[in-house]
């Protein structure tokens, strides 16, 4: 079975980056600089389903991708999270937070109503991570 993007994932996002592991994007929802990464592993739910070498290359990923959102956004926080609640298929979250954001110290996720970026909002947010962001070039 090829990997799919859950079509929940689809909609509530926009890519960001495609690569050979990971299908990259930027949560439609202004309040928070929000990136998803989705590895392309087909019917994956957990982390521990995956092999050990994308696990550990998974890990070095995301901790490369959340020290440059912190940089780049400047945050008090960065929550990382691997939720499956709604959407089943693996995708780790990383929010960066500040002491002033509207949900803070609470979890974003179910905080509210998500506010999408306007369109040329929406383009500039994209055009800035796909600059910044080092992940966005792996292979």
């Amino acid at each position: 079975m090829a990997f799919q993007l859950d079509p929940v994932l689809a909609n509530d996002t926009v890519a960001l980056a495609d690569t050979n592991d990971y299908a990259i994007r930027l949560a439609n929802d202004k309040r928070f600089p929000w990136v998803i990464v989705v590895p392309k592993v087909a019917s994956i739910t957990e982390l521990y389903q995956l092999d050990a070498n994308l696990q550990l290359k998974i890990a070095r990923d995301t901790s490369l991708l959340g020290r440059e959102l912190m940089e780049l956004f400047e945050g008090d926080s960065l929550n990382t999270g691997a939720l499956g609640n709604v959407v089943r298929q693996l995708h780790l979250h990383h929010v960066v937070r500040f002491q002033n954001d509207a949900a803070w110290p609470g979890p974003v996720w179910g905080f509210g109503k998500s506010v999408p970026y306007p369109p040329g909002e929406l383009e500039q947010r994209v055009d800035l991570l796909q600059l910044s962001l080092t992940i966005a070039t792996l292979p």
